[in-house]
Formats: C-alpha cells, structure tokens, sequence
C-alpha cells in the first residue's frame, strides 16, 4: 500500500471510530440520564436533557478522538506512512 490509501484508510477508519464512539456516549448518557435524572426534573424541562446529552456526546467522541490521536502519533512515524492532506502550492519564504 502506498501512502496515499494508508491516509484514506486511515481518515475513513477514524471517522468510523469517532461515530461509534459519539453513539455509545451518547447511549450511556441517556441510559444515565434516564435511570437518575429524567424521573426528578419537571416535564417541561425534561427535553432539554436529551439535548444536552447530545451535545455532551459528541464533545466525549472529540474528546477521546483526540487523545487517542496524539497517543497514535507518538507511537507511529506520521510522515514515513501517511501522505500530507494539505499541501501548499507556494514555498514559504524565511
């Protein structure tokens, strides 16, 4: 494999991962907020919850998105396995 289907691969399988993740946050905090919060509120405020949860979820995916990224590009050499996404046309002058 060359490296740019190592970079495609790679951009397809962390998108893949960063939904997954975003479901499963998303799962156990409305399990959560069911099981302890949803019953204790007032009914016109209970929909602001699964708002709330939402967004909360996707923050946790971008959260261990992240860490999990910078952990990964520590471990392995970026530049030998990956081709650049961006590249400028013009070289920059110093």
């Amino acid at each position: 494999m060359n490296k740019k289907v190592n970079t495609l691969l790679f951009i397809l399988g962390a998108t893949l991962f960063n939904i997954i993740i975003a479901l499963i946050s998303f799962i156990v905090l409305t399990l959560l907020y069911m099981r302890f919060l949803m019953m204790e509120l007032p009914e016109a405020t209970r929909s602001w919850g699964f708002t709330s949860i939402f967004l909360l979820s996707i923050g946790v995916s971008f959260l261990v998105y992240r860490i999990l990224l910078k952990h990964f590009m520590n471990k392995i050499e970026i530049e030998k396995y990956f081709d650049p996404l961006f590249v400028s046309k013009h070289k920059k002058v110093n």
